[in-house]
């Protein structure tokens, strides 16, 4: 066993296989787990994450107490002035969520609304049209949203997210000049073309290639990505291609997963038709097809062969986001059914009397209240440029999805029928929430993920002794 947990060669490897990635949702094409671990940290630096040290025994709390404040008295006024606009978009009947749910659609007054208020451009900087939001802000939108409709967070969620982050993290001068304004107040969606038909988990064997042509000015693209969320309203794709790469040391050519800054009005690109989903119906989740496209060379985004390490550190910058949505929804959920059992009487007493029923109250409130915390921890560390969350962000990932299923559960029990019913919001709540469980890294795969790398480090640290 100890030899299993030091050979590092090994467990790399196969957490490699773990984390390359899980279909993402039906809603954001993800694929990869986003390896946590791709992003490497110097070996000569202590490892400042608190579960990661836990697998040695050790007890480091750095980055665990104090808890992290990480906005400034400007940074608070700032997000406050987005704050009402949110909330009135949601509470004045501006979004219908059970429309949005029933037609698998959003109206384009609403989508109007959204690019008006700037709700489209939470990261993109300032300079570039974007509101240049933190992390930690941004949890506190996300949760607003979260509370009302999750098929909305989703569609939102995909473009501010994923569909726009590789530019902002990776993207050159010019392409961000060119590309960010657009994304930000232009009313151009992104989205983030990963997943395969054949690829889902091993997100590193893509089989869309693409090709230098023969005058060195393009790259032909050819292959087909699912279950792209936006991907049948957007015009600029994040898309991950195999790219023949030369060996600088040995001139051995290998293929490499390279990422590219695709448009729709590229020759040879096209989506397929919007897939029909269990829930966040409106966010327009297609395929896109790649037939001889051509993609200028200037496209290439970061470093050619660089694509698998650039789709993993995209996808776990966001991973909090997810918790920050399921605590509004959380929220909503333990509001919803306080309001009934403190009023509605059964064997003539308030159900809220019964001690079982405050026990079900008490532990709702319980789980959202750990998962709203670990999702300000994870996004304030983050914020102080902790680069040791990883594990902290895929705990919180697995621990709020399942929170949060929990908890909308035990509300529909507590409101009986009158939960099973639609008007109640409830079951869409359950219907929506459900894949959040299987995107971003399916959670029990995450759960391999957890022990694989913190098992490795423990043994890391018993090879020292």
């Amino acid at each position: 066993m100890l030899k299993v947990c030091t050979n590092v060669a090994v467990t790399s490897n196969i957490r490699r296989t773990l984390l390359s990635g899980t279909v993402r949702n039906v809603s954001t094409s993800i694929g990869p787990l986003q390896a946590a671990a791709v992003q490497p940290t110097d070996p000569q630096k202590p490892n400042r994450s608190f579960v990661m040290n836990l697998f040695s025994g050790k007890l480091q709390t750095a980055e665990l107490f104090p808890y992290p404040e990480a906005l400034n008295e400007e940074q608070r006024e700032y997000i406050q002035a987005f704050i009402d606009p949110t909330l009135k978009f949601y509470q004045a009947s501006l979004n219908d969520a059970a429309r949005n749910d029933a037609t698998s659609s959003v109206e384009k007054a609403v989508v109007d609304t959204l690019w008006e208020q700037g709700f489209l451009g939470p990261f993109i900087p300032t300079e570039y049209g974007g509101l240049g939001l933190s992390n930690t802000q941004s949890v506190r939108l996300s949760e607003i949203s979260g509370s009302y409709d999750l098929g909305m967070s989703i569609y939102a969620g995909a473009h501010q997210t994923i569909g726009t982050k590789g530019i902002i993290m990776y993207g050159t001068k010019e392409q961000k000049e060119k590309y960010l304004p657009q994304l930000s107040t232009g009313r151009v969606f992104g989205a983030f073309a990963l997943t395969e038909p054949g690829t889902g988990s091993d997100a590193a064997s893509v089989k869309t290639k693409a090709v230098l042509s023969p005058c060195g000015k393009y790259y032909i693209l050819n292959g087909t990505k699912l279950w792209c969320s936006g991907g049948g309203i957007a015009n600029i794709f994040t898309t991950f291609a195999q790219t023949e790469v030369v060996d600088p040391k040995t001139g051995e050519k290998k293929s490499k997963m390279s990422a590219f800054i695709v448009e729709r009005a590229f020759e040879g690109v096209s989506t397929g038709p919007p897939e029909e989903k269990m829930g966040i119906k409106c966010s327009v989740t297609t395929e896109v097809i790649f037939e001889d496209a051509k993609v200028p060379v200037e496209n290439l985004l970061g470093e050619i062969g660089a694509g698998f390490k650039i789709a993993v550190n995209i996808l776990n910058s966001g991973r909090f986001g997810l918790g920050a949505m399921l605590s509004g929804t959380m929220k909503t959920c333990v509001e919803k059914a306080a309001d009934h059992v403190t009023s509605r009487v059964q064997f003539k007493r308030k159900l809220v009397e019964f001690e079982n029923v405050q026990e079900k109250l008490a532990m709702m409130a319980t789980h959202h209240y750990v998962a709203q915390s670990l999702t300000y921890l994870v996004a304030g560390n983050m914020d102080k440029g902790s680069v040791d969350f990883h594990l902290e962000a895929a705990v919180s990932k697995v621990f709020c999805t399942e929170a949060a299923w929990y908890v909308c559960d035990e509300a529909i029990q507590l409101l009986g029928g009158n939960g099973f019913m639609k008007s109640s919001g409830l079951e869409r709540f359950l219907r929506d929430m459900r894949i959040f469980r299987i995107f971003e890294g399916a959670n029990d795969v995450l759960r391999m993920f957890i022990a694989l790398t913190g098992i490795q480090k423990a043994g890391n640290d018993l090879r020292g002794l």
